[in-house]
Formats: C-alpha cells, structure tokens, sequence
C-alpha cells in the first residue's frame, strides 16, 4: 500500500513538474509577443492624444508621422539620437536604474513614483515643417494603481490637443472613468498653466463652475472617484513642473520650437 501511494505520488509530482515546465516555456515564448502587442497599444493611445488614430488603418504607418525624441528632464534640452536611440529606451526602467534614475522625496513627489527616471521620451508631430504638436507621457499614482497615459499639446505649449490613459488597475465604473471617450474629450482645449508659468489646470468634484477663462483651467470631476481624481491632479502637479516637463517646455518656446 505504501509503494503504491508513493508512485500515485510520484507521479502527480511528474505531472505537475511537466505542466509547470510548459506554461513557463509559454509564457517565455509569448513574452516578445506580449511586448510587441504593449509597444502597439502605446503607439496607439499617442496617436488617439494627437488626433492622429484611425480606425482600421495601419498603426505603423501612421506612427510614422511621429518624431519620437529624448530629452533631459533636468534642462530639457534634447539628447542626440545618436547618443541614446529612442526606440530602445525603456523609461521606466531608466527610473529605477541608479546610473539612470534618482529617487523621490516626499515632497517632490506629489504624483507618488518614488523614483524619476532622468531622461524622458517626447513624440513630436510637424506641420509644414513646424511643430505642431507635442505628446508627453504621463504616469503617477490613484486610488489602486499606477495609472499611464499621454497628454498632447498645441504649438502653445500649454493647450490640450488630448489626452490618454492606457494603462490602470482603478475601479471599473468608477476610477476606470479615466478611459471614456467623453471624458477624455473634455480635456481638449484646456490649458495647463495659468499666465505666471504655474500649473493650474485641475479636475473638480462634481461639475466645473466659474468664468469662461477659469473654465479653462477646470475639468468636470468623475463621480465617486474622489482619490483617483486627486491622483490626475496629482501627475498633472508633478509632471508640468520643474522636476517634469517645465525646463523642457520653456526651453522649447524660447528656442522658437527648433530640435536643438
């Protein structure tokens, strides 16, 4: 009786070291796949922020009228791309490398990453040789997640063409309000920073009240997602100020939009 329970158990033991064996050889097989699959829904979500996205037509060449770039966050000058080639750089990965990436503290941090990578990726789009528009990628804390996404900007530097958020673990029907068209939409033609340079774009609870000008500072607030909004407002604190993309958007304006 003992062998026999010992075989049973042996086998079982086989078979689960079998079964284990094929669904990590599946998992390391599909992973390129996997990755490939997250770069498109990025080129995606960058393209639906400017405007750009069609539907059933080829991501690829459309994303060909993307310029993707990589600046220092510190002055936000430009790195030549052949010092660091922008399709290989995995930015979030930079935050978290010591030679790449420094951390937080707390109250440089209102976004929640604890660690900021040192160099960014931006995506321009040209019109008749001019910038016409900019798409910055976005990322910081809400109520259950990181939430990811891409805000793009007019030639201004400070109008929202659009805005995407591609990535989140937020509440489905609440926080996960952050992915709805219509919300999203609500988010063009809003400005970011107020006339002295500081950011003053905020989403509000409930509706947005006031004059036609601070209106353009205010965005209807999604009911019942009280913390995830504070964690947009949060992000948009962060990374339109001078630890994120403000040395880079007031270098841009005063260099008259040219990629030096």
């Amino acid at each position: 009786m003992a062998n026999e329970s010992l075989k049973s158990f042996s086998s079982v033991l086989l078979l689960a070291l079998i079964c284990s064996g094929l669904v990590s050889g599946a998992a390391v097989g599909l992973r390129p796949l996997q990755q490939a699959n997250e770069r498109l829904d990025q080129k995606k979500n960058i393209l639906r922020a400017a405007g750009l996205y069609r539907e059933g037509e080829d991501v690829e060449q459309l994303f060909q009228a993307v310029d993707t770039r990589i600046i220092r966050l510190d002055d936000g000058s430009f790195v030549p791309k052949e010092e660091m080639n922008p399709d290989k750089f995995n930015q979030l990965k930079a935050a978290f490398d010591q030679e790449t990436g420094d951390t937080l503290s707390k109250k440089d941090d209102p976004a929640g990453l604890t660690r900021l990578e040192k160099y960014s990726l931006v995506y321009l789009v040209r019109r008749e040789g001019m910038v016409d528009t900019i798409i910055l990628p976005i990322r910081g804390k809400g109520l259950w997640s990181t939430m990811y996404g891409y805000v793009a900007l007019s030639a201004d530097l400070s109008t929202i063409k659009g805005i995407t958020f591609y990535k989140h673990g937020e509440t489905p029907g609440l926080g996960g309000e952050i992915e709805n068209p219509d919300w999203q939409e609500a988010w063009r033609g809003k400005k970011i920073h107020d006339q002295k340079g500081e950011v003053s774009l905020r989403v509000v609870k409930g509706k947005a009240t006031g004059t036609p000008d601070e209106l353009s500072y205010r965005l209807d607030g999604i009911s019942g997602a009280t913390l995830t909004m504070n964690g947009v407002n949060n992000l948009l604190t962060f990374w339109f100020g001078e630890h994120g993309f403000k040395p880079f958007l007031e270098r841009y304006k005063k260099l008259g939009g040219k990629d030096v």
